[in-house]
């Protein structure tokens, strides 16, 4: 519910909330967007994407669009993701998105506890934002509805491990046809991808 949902943190009227989608992937890229919403901005269900239908963010993310102030949406692919690790890919896809905004933003409220600075904005992280801020409710719904459509493109070159379901997350299913297919261009290689290799560790 909205009004579990603040509208602002640093008082600033610019404010950017930031989050990403697909951290804990096994294939494809992690995206992030970030989101400048008005101070009067409000909508009945918008929440965590985590908690929300698929139906729910899909209907959210045109509404999100065209009320935003200012919205960016960037993502950072597999091989990359390989070359940096996850960590530093999420807070590129960050950046990226920061940069693309079309206003630059006075702060910057990211999802979580790990972030870099950007530019010489001062930037605050805070766990669970995206249940706490309207901005980064908002990021996390484009960042998770961008990524979940490319996963979508994917499945159908690569049916199989049925992305259209999990999204390139670690299910059992999906981590069944990497056993059986072995991975593909699109995989992280420096994730551990089958069941049979030792527990993939989250940061």
């Amino acid at each position: 519910m909205t009004h579990l949902l603040q509208s602002n943190y640093s008082g600033k009227t610019l404010e950017a909330g930031v989050d990403e989608a697909g951290r804990g992937c096994l294939a494809g890229p992690v995206f992030a967007a970030a989101v400048i919403l008005p101070l009067d901005f409000s909508h009945p269900f918008l929440n965590d994407s985590k908690q929300l239908t698929e139906k729910q963010r899909e209907e959210l993310r045109p509404i999100i669009e065209k009320e935003a102030v200012a919205f960016a949406v960037r993502s950072v692919d597999h091989k990359e993701i390989d070359k940096i690790n996850i960590l530093n890919a999420a807070i590129k896809a960050m950046h990226l998105s920061l940069k693309d905004l079309a206003i630059q933003p006075e702060h910057i409220i990211v999802d979580g506890n790990r972030f870099k600075p950007y530019q010489k904005i001062p930037a605050t992280t805070i766990v669970e934002g995206d249940a706490k801020y309207l901005s980064i409710a908002a990021a996390s719904v484009l960042a998770k509805t961008y990524r979940d459509e490319f996963m979508l493109k994917l499945h159908a070159k690569f049916p199989h491990y049925k992305w259209d379901s999990n999204k390139g997350y670690a299910t059992l299913k999906h981590r069944q046809a990497i056993e059986e297919f072995g991975p593909c261009d699109y995989h992280r290689m420096s994730f551990t991808l089958t069941k049979s290799q030792m527990s993939f560790e989250f940061d």
